[in-house]
């Protein structure tokens, strides 16, 4: 899957591609009397919580802020970012398998079922995040042109998600038991993320690992210095979601190659 034969096979399969996702993203609602709505429900109700469990423990620990919406916007810029990357990899784990009848029958690029697992989740994240900043502009929270720094750390966390997809949904043709050990291994990995703790409540040998080898530590602290204190995010300490996207997206485009005829044969 070469760059440019992926991006051909995914500009002729454009609208495979947008037919998908739209019928995903319906499917997920069909019956549904609240319907799309539950987008914004489910997230927005994880969020509730968590802001109500932590606020008073873990709001005393963040930077001095004088807004009583502090917290709230801690826990929302952690876990949007968090859910974007959980979506991505959730989608991609049962990728070749859910596929598995056309992908015997039709020969088209990988990029194609990739787009549809990251176009789904970002049509999700896109409609959270509005409603997001939306509530932020009502309350006087909402960043100025700081805004923009979002956009290259939305393009590491995808890279990071689409390397990570890739390899899991290989993976996961010849070692099926690959989507439950994903599950738990999300769930500790938010754990180890500073999403609804702030990473100064860690010991320092505890913080120095999560800093040197948890590359979306500083993604979701660059969503929260932007969010909650309307900063530029340290870019000096992007390196590691860089170093660790590019390793995901080489190993995963190394293994799918090395894999793909025989991924055939077990579909």
């Amino acid at each position: 899957m070469r760059e440019g034969t992926a991006l051909a096979g995914l500009w002729r399969y454009r609208d495979f591609v947008a037919a998908e996702v739209t019928r995903q993203f319906r499917a997920k609602y069909h019956g549904s009397a609240l319907g799309v709505s539950w987008t914004l429900l489910n997230p927005l109700a994880t969020i509730l919580i968590y802001t109500l469990v932590f606020s008073q423990l873990m709001g005393a620990r963040l930077p001095a802020l004088d807004s009583p919406f502090a917290y709230a916007i801690y826990v929302c810029a952690g876990l949007l970012t968090w859910g974007l990357l959980q979506d991505v990899l959730t989608r991609s784990v049962g990728l070749f398998i859910g596929y598995a009848n056309l992908i015997k029958k039709v020969a088209f690029p990988t990029s194609t079922l990739l787009a549809i697992v990251v176009l789904t989740a970002l049509l999700d994240f896109g409609l959270i995040f509005a409603v997001l900043l939306l509530l932020m502009a009502i309350t006087g929270s909402l960043p100025g042109l700081v805004l923009a720094a979002l956009l290259p750390l939305l393009a590491l966390q995808f890279a990071l998600a689409t390397g990570l997809g890739l390899l899991v949904a290989v993976l996961n043709v010849f070692f099926r038991d690959l989507g439950h050990i994903t599950a738990i291994a999300l769930r500790l990995w938010f754990w180890l993320t500073p999403i609804v703790y702030p990473v100064t409540i860690l010991p320092d040998w505890v913080r120095f690992w999560v800093q040197s080898l948890n590359p979306m530590a500083p993604l979701v602290g660059g969503y929260q210095r932007i969010l909650l204190l309307h900063q530029w995010p340290e870019w000096s300490t992007l390196w590691l979601p860089t170093v660790a996207a590019a390793m995901a997206v080489l190993m995963g485009l190394s293994l799918y190659r090395a894999r793909a005829g025989e991924m055939i044969d077990e579909l």
